[in-house]
């Protein structure tokens, strides 16, 4: 079988949505001075998603906590995924809810200052809705990386970046090049004696 057509389809379909996706460039350079004003101030930033998303959540965290780049010394910076404790995830499902699973983290963990970035494709996912609205009561800000409508979620963060398209792969492609470009842009900010 010949997929190259199919293959090209997908790669163009990939590029002319990362096109799209400059209508977002103010959202994306909001989130990135949102994200430095906490970590000068010695907050922290937590992620969280479900599925892929939960997987970017721990790719992201740990491009913050370890380095973007292996040319660029520095300190961690302060990030969590709140998707990687396999323990805390299914007692909290099992005893509170899925529905609650990443809530009851930021309840511990979050505190006034902090910044939540909550990656979810088509923005009405329940556990990534109840995370927002705790984090909100906590006094943290809420970036939201979300699909072209931005569902629910998009009216109650307070900076959303929503990707043009409705497939959740070629959103998620988007949300990790998001990722990347923040991480670098706040690494570069706060440590441009490594530049």
């Amino acid at each position: 079988m010949n997929f190259r057509s199919e293959i090209e389809k997908d790669i163009l379909t990939s590029i002319e949505t990362k096109k799209k996706l400059l209508t977002e460039t103010e959202a994306i350079s909001a989130s990135a001075e949102m994200m430095i004003e906490t970590l000068q101030n010695g907050g922290k930033l937590m992620f969280c998603g479900n599925g892929g998303s939960a997987a970017d959540a721990q790719h992201i965290a740990t491009e913050y906590m370890v380095r973007l780049r292996s040319s660029f010394q520095r300190p961690p910076i302060t990030a969590i995924a709140l998707t990687t404790d396999t323990s805390l995830l299914t007692a909290a499902a099992n005893d509170l809810g899925f529905e609650d699973i990443f809530a009851r983290q930021i309840e511990g963990l979050g505190k006034e200052g902090d910044v939540l970035i909550a990656i979810s494709t088509s923005g009405n996912s329940e556990n990534i809705l109840q995370a927002v609205k705790t984090a909100k009561e906590k006094g943290m800000k809420v970036i939201g990386w979300l699909g072209e409508t931005g569902g629910r979620l998009k009216a109650m963060v307070d900076c959303p970046i929503c990707v043009p398209h409705t497939d959740s792969g070629r959103i998620q492609e988007s949300h990790i090049m998001i990722g990347h470009i923040t991480c670098r842009l706040v690494e570069e900010s706060l440590f441009p004696q490594q530049i």
